[in-house]
């Protein structure tokens, strides 16, 4: 059976659950998991699920790059840096 060591929780962004203040949503922790006896790396995203008023899944990923864009819009699969999050919530919200 294979057993996994949990080494982090991912905790969501306190910026981006002020901006879905206004939404109602459903935020799902992720985690930085190793499977035991091997150094292989499984890495959940942290979900922000907007349920009103417009479905969108938004995943936000650990990342290390020089890119820096941690997040990606599930329907779109298409990379987003903070900034460009949070303009594109503003947007949808208003």
């Amino acid at each position: 059976m294979l057993n996994f060591t949990l080494e982090e929780r991912i905790k969501p962004d306190e910026e981006i659950l002020e901006l879905l203040s206004k939404t109602q949503y459903k935020v799902v922790n992720g985690a930085v998991k190793t499977l035991d006896g091997t150094n292989v790396k499984f890495i959940k995203p942290v979900e922000y699920i907007i349920t009103k008023p417009f479905k969108l899944t938004i995943l936000e990923y650990k990342v290390v790059e020089i890119n820096n864009k941690p997040f990606i819009i599930e329907d779109e699969n298409k990379k987003y840096s903070l900034k460009e999050i949070k303009n594109i919530l503003n947007q949808l919200t208003k």
